[in-house]
């Protein structure tokens, strides 16, 4: 197994503490916490796979977001390759057992290379899971095909969709399950609608319908119900937030909601840094409600940032992926990031994967030019593979406190807890269509 203190950024000393006091808590209970997940996944079983964005704060560690249509598959260390096909082919399996061709719809009118090494990857790991697999792009005619050339000179072959009654089927490939790697932030096409196979994540989860408050509801809850069976404050496993809808920026309609409610959560987490006798100054993140690729996302530090904001900060906000409007945010309690990399001592935050609840495998953004309360997601950043061995299920035997596995096992959990609320999102969606289901 590779030396997992190469691939993980150092705790800034003064936060060692805090954060090993969180990790105790969690290293401790940990048959507790297999067993709990799962009776969760028997009642809720995950989606098929997902991404999720977590800050280690120290005394806190916490997800920021959570992507149902994952790119970056790239960045995975491919060392661990084998355990990503495992839990590809376990995920699948567990919706329809038979599965064998997977097509994978990936997201359209892009020659963004870097995103078509994510797409390579997630062909490297469902054939080294054993399926045959096609890919195919919603904006090709029917009948027609492109070439992807990857920045190593590899080829990917990208075929048009034919509809025929409820069947897909891109060139001569008739998939008995489709993954879908296209958020669908402009709305779920006509083809899409009641296909004969399992399509998956459901296209009713894509960020045109979606919504991040959402999500981190249904992840307050499930933070409520893991912190009682591990005796821990939810607070330090899940941000505070509140949303606003009906905003515009560039009119500026909406603000009074967005400065009421930023008023309220800066007090209740300056409350929660008195309870805890934290030194450090609260901030929150405003974001765009739905998938942003680090658009529409602003850090504010008080209220009267948000009371004043310029025309360039305006027009920022205003719009995310492809234009589309943003008319609703999230207000989310901003969680610092006390990891640094390298000499220059760069910020930097773990992103972890998982195929269902198998942690797959992750990587650290990192940026030397932001700093600990800001986004990460912006142009000069890097990312440095992470090391998930057996699925990060249990924490090393030697539980020394300067064992990093441990520190992926805690990051494990939290993104288990995240991927535990999409399932909750996705148990409620189909709950919701079959009670406005037309009778037959």
């Amino acid at each position: 197994m590779a030396d997992l203190r190469l691939v993980l950024p150092a705790l800034n000393t003064e936060y060692i503490e805090p954060f090993y006091t969180l990790e105790r808590t969690l290293l401790a209970e940990w048959h507790v916490i297999h067993q709990w997940f799962a009776t969760q996944w028997r009642l809720t079983p995950p989606p098929v796979y997902g991404s999720v964005d977590l800050r280690n704060a120290g005394f806190k560690v916490a997800p920021i977001d959570m992507n149902l249509f994952p790119a970056g598959f790239n960045n995975l260390n491919p060392t661990f390759l084998s355990v990503s096909a495992a839990g590809a082919k376990k995920s699948i399996h567990e919706t329809k057992p038979d599965a064998k061709n997977i097509l994978i719809i990936t997201e359209s009118h892009t020659r963004n290379l870097f995103y078509w090494d994510n797409v390579k990857a997630i062909i490297n790991t469902l054939q080294a899971a054993g399926f045959t697999v096609c890919v195919s792009r919603l904006d090709l005619a029917p009948h027609t095909s492109t070439d992807i050339t990857l920045r190593s000179g590899e080829i990917i072959r990208v075929e048009g969709l034919i509809r025929e009654a409820n069947a897909l089927i891109a060139g001569h490939f008739k998939p008995d399950y489709i993954l879908l790697n296209n958020d669908l932030s402009e709305g779920i096409p006509a083809i899409l609608h009641d296909v004969d196979v399992p399509l998956m994540p459901p296209a009713e989860l894509g960020w045109s319908k979606r919504f991040k408050s959402e999500h981190f509801q249904f992840y307050a809850e499930v933070a409520a119900d893991f912190a009682k069976e591990v005796k821990l404050d939810p607070w330090l496993i899940a941000p505070l937030f509140r949303y606003c809808g009906e905003l515009n920026f560039m009119q500026q309609e909406g603000m009074d909601c967005l400065v009421a409610n930023a008023e309220i959560l800066f007090a209740e987490i300056e409350a929660k840094y008195a309870e805890y006798q934290l030194p450090y100054k609260p901030f929150l993140v405003v974001k765009a409600d739905t998938g942003t690729y680090g658009m529409a996302v602003m850090t504010v530090r008080s209220i009267d940032e948000l009371k004043s904001l310029n025309r360039k900060q305006r027009t920022r906000m205003a719009t995310t992926k492809s234009g589309q409007p943003v008319r609703r945010v999230i207000i989310q309690e901003g969680v610092h990031t006390f990891e640094v990399v390298g000499s220059k001592r760069s910020v930097a935050e773990p992103v972890v994967y998982l195929w269902g609840n198998c942690v797959a495998g992750g990587f650290y953004r990192v940026h030397q030019e932001r700093g600990i309360d800001e986004n990460l997601n912006a142009p000069g950043m890097h990312f440095e593979p992470l090391a998930f061995p057996n699925c990060c299920d249990s924490p090393h035997e030697e539980l020394g406190l300067d064992d990093s596995q441990n520190r992926l096992f805690v990051y494990g959990v939290i993104a288990r807890l995240s991927m535990l609320a999409a399932a909750r999102e996705v148990h409620h969606l189909v709950t919701e269509k079959m009670k406005t289901a037309p009778l037959k």
